[in-house]
């Protein structure tokens, strides 16, 4: 089950063009999603199913009206996807951050009217970490829900740019960090428990300096260590981009294999032949995983068809 998996349906992609953030041809190669390119590197890689998402910035759903059609347009094209194949997909749901009262909204549609098996929400939103009073409302109605929270980067606001270093090489794993230890700080996972976090990319820096992290309440009056420790078991970390013989056994002595989840980041994260660049040890399953997408009862998917076959 790939839990960071991106798709850009046809649909989406036509609105993304409209509003300017596509190109027309070309783009990132997120953007050049195809459904029979997603199946075949499936397939090839045994991958038997994908949560697919779209990390729209928050910024681009600024305007209330863009923020209602816009949303919309992302979760149906998504949901269209998940319709056409049940048991190779589920989707987690865009919603407006910066319109908290709209995002509750949107939250109840996508979970009860589209089937949506969690939401996507950026580490930040112009400037306003997970963290921020502002989305105690969303938060509030993602753990009456019991729901699960997929947490995408995106650049911090307000940094300068590296000379060749983009920012989804350490700029993206900053905004993680960031907003994993405001949660923390700003105690959210505390007064929300029943929601389920899952931070990309391995969760940034935070499990390697976790150790910093518990310095926090000696030098600005951070959470205790006490409290910082079991704080890195709080989250699930997806595999996408970390995964290396050398930083997976640090992730998962820091959180355990029970919190490590298999995410490919696809189509940014795989090689352009179809096979997935996850070297070193593969997570375990364990008890307390989140497990999108959402099926009836009894029901599992189907392992993957051989290579070359597509249903």
């Amino acid at each position: 089950m790939d839990t960071h998996h991106h798709a850009v349906p046809p649909r989406m992609r036509e609105w993304a063009v409209e509003q300017g953030l596509l190109p027309p041809t070309g783009g990132p190669s997120w953007a050049r999603w195809t459904l029979p390119s997603t199946l075949r590197t499936m397939n090839a890689n045994g991958i038997a199913a994908g949560v697919a998402s779209a990390p729209v910035p928050a910024e681009a759903f600024l305007d209330r009206r863009l923020a209602v059609s816009g949303v919309q347009v992302c979760n149906e094209s998504l949901a269209e996807l998940v319709r056409e194949h049940p048991t190779r997909f589920g989707f987690f749901a865009n919603v407006a951050m910066l319109h908290p009262d709209l995002a509750v909204r949107q939250l109840a549609h996508a979970l009860d009217d589209l089937g949506a098996d969690g939401v996507l929400l950026n580490t930040s939103a112009a400037g306003h970490y997970l963290g921020d009073p502002m989305f105690d409302p969303l938060w509030a109605e993602l753990d009456e829900r019991r729901a699960v929270v997929f947490a995408h980067p995106v650049a911090p606001k307000g940094l300068a740019e590296a000379p060749g270093v983009g920012d989804w090489l350490a700029d993206y794993l900053l905004d993680t960090t960031r907003t994993a230890l405001n949660l923390i700080a700003s105690g959210t996972l505390d007064r929300y428990p029943r929601v389920s976090v899952i931070l990309s990319h391995g969760g940034g820096f935070l499990p390697y300096m976790a150790g910093r992290a518990e310095r926090s309440a000696r030098e600005d009056g951070g959470p205790l260590p006490a409290r910082m420790r079991p704080a890195l078991r709080r989250f699930h970390y997806d595999t996408a981009l970390p995964v290396s013989p050398y930083a997976a056994p640090s992730l998962i002595a820091a959180v355990g294999a029970d919190r490590v989840l298999f995410g490919t980041d696809w189509p940014s994260q795989l090689r352009s032949r179809g096979r997935a660049q996850h070297p070193g040890p593969r997570p375990r399953p364990g008890p307390g995983r989140p497990r999108p997408p959402r099926r009836r009862p009894g029901e599992r998917p189907p392992p993957a068809p051989p290579a070359g076959r597509t249903p």
